[in-house]
């Protein structure tokens, strides 16, 4: 029974799989684990992997999620297993509580094969920050998985897991979902609780899924959504089953499509009024529409995130968690110093509170755009995943290549990246963002499912 290739099946096909008795779990784990053997030493997905998580995918395989291997970007707190946010401060660090939402998971049955590179401390959008090690893209590996959360999107492009978990505080789940052609979920800020996540900008982060089709972010985020006691920011809204919003379609529905024609993007244009021309075969009306630069974003998130920053890094003392800061690496530095600046005395108010202020002017013009539109589209990124490499000597790089999504994660809104076009020379996908009104994940699955259903981009459905 060996070589079925079942670390290639989706999540609804490993459940559908399970329950059905085609498949065990000695199986899937037989496949999962010869993928990750095959592949972990070139790709550098895993820092750390469960040898007990067989063992414990059979103590719960009655459970909902029946035991699957879920790959978690390390910087979830994970008790007993190694945490380490790809930071060599943290290197010998083994967390004596979970986090909230790989709680969630496991209490679903989801088991954590293991942990993923990232970028240290998710301080990127690329992974080459990581003091282990940058992880490559399997798509093609002289590129970059982009980041943060580049572990967990590669693992799940390169079939080394069945599902995985991500970070993002302005791009981390969608930007690497883009450039490794996967689906990336990132909830509205406060859906999926942040309580034992190791934080980077508290004002944006927000745990989500990365997926192989839109159908698995959406059985993935009903068991890891909801209010959480321990983390404030937590909204007490229920939490709807987002399962219910596949199959419905776009017909009648309004869509805006952002940054046509921002400079820059003109490689990706006509790839892009394409995709548009999708949308409007399946009923949906599609205006280009004005919104605020997105440029701006890029400025209010340097300075919000890095003063931010400063604070939360603050704590790595060397005393209770490990390494003292002499061992953090030269981004975590740099920003640390740039937030400390912003936020010293007679700085605050012309930066980091401006800042701010522009940040609540994005919000409103959202709010103006969805009175009309129910869903907004646009690029992910401006451009296919950068060679390896190409972070050196760019101390904005993951700024500029989140330019498209930041403006959105500061106003806390949902979104997801799904694949929408792929270069045959080079083997490299373009991810389409579709974001909607805040708590209206339901709204980004829906459409994000019927694009996926009508295209032929998603390479697990073919």
């Amino acid at each position: 029974m060996k070589n079925k290739m079942n670390h290639k099946l989706t999540l609804k096909q490993t459940l559908d799989k399970l329950k059905g008795n085609e498949l065990t779990l000695d199986e899937l784990y037989s496949d999962i684990n010869q993928s990750i053997s095959e592949q972990n030493k070139e790709l550098n997905v895993y820092l750390t992997l469960d040898e007990k998580s067989l063992e414990k995918a059979k103590a719960a395989a009655t459970s909902p999620l029946m035991g699957v291997p879920i790959a978690v970007k390390d910087n979830y707190c994970t008790k007993d297993l190694r945490t380490t946010a790809s930071s060599l401060v943290l290197e010998d660090f083994i967390p004596t509580y979970e986090s909230t939402v790989s709680k969630k998971l496991k209490k679903a049955g989801g088991v954590v094969i293991g942990k993923t590179n990232m970028d240290a401390w998710a301080h990127g959008s690329s992974t080459e920050t990581s003091q282990y090690g940058r992880t490559l893209n399997p798509r093609n590996t002289d590129y970059l998985p982009g980041g943060s959360s580049g572990g967990s999107a590669a693992a799940v492009a390169a079939n080394m897991c069945i599902a995985a978990l991500g970070t993002e505080t302005a791009g981390s789940i969608r930007q690497p979902a883009a450039w490794c052609g996967v689906v990336g979920l990132k909830p509205t800020y406060g859906r999926c609780s942040r309580y034992g996540i190791v934080a980077m900008c508290s004002s944006t982060d927000s745990p989500g899924p990365i997926t192989k089709t839109v159908e698995d972010s959406a059985i993935l985020l009903n068991y890891i959504a909801g209010h959480d006691p321990l983390e404030g920011t937590t909204a007490t809204l229920e939490v709807p089953d987002f399962t219910k919003s596949l199959d419905k379609g776009v017909e009648g529905m309004k869509i805006g499509y952002l940054y046509k024609d921002l400079k820059g993007l003109e490689e990706i244009r006509s790839i892009f009024s394409e995709q548009m021309e999708v949308f409007k075969k399946l009923g949906a009306t599609v205006d280009v529409v004005d919104a605020m630069d997105p440029k701006h974003g890029v400025s209010i998130y340097t300075i919000v995130q890095r003063g931010e920053v400063s604070s939360n890094l603050g704590r790595y003392d060397g005393i209770r968690y490990g390494n003292d800061r002499s061992f953090f690496g030269d981004e975590a530095k740099r920003r640390v110093m740039l937030g400390t600046y912003t936020l010293s005395k007679g700085y605050a108010d012309q930066y980091y509170n401006t800042a701010q202020k522009v940040r609540t002017l994005y919000i409103k013009d959202y709010e103006r755009l969805f009175k009309e539109y129910d869903v907004l589209v646009a690029p992910t990124s401006p451009w296919y995943a950068k060679k390896i490499g190409a972070t050196e000597g760019a101390a904005m790089f993951g700024e500029l290549e989140d330019l498209l999504i930041e403006a959105s994660s500061l106003s806390g809104l949902p979104g997801i990246s799904i694949p929408c076009y792929k270069d045959e020379k080079t083997n490299l996908y373009l991810g389409m963002n579709i974001i909607a009104p805040m708590y209206r994940e339901d709204l980004v699955i829906q459409v994000a499912d019927a694009y996926e259903k009508a295209t032929k981009w998603n390479s697990w459905r073919k």
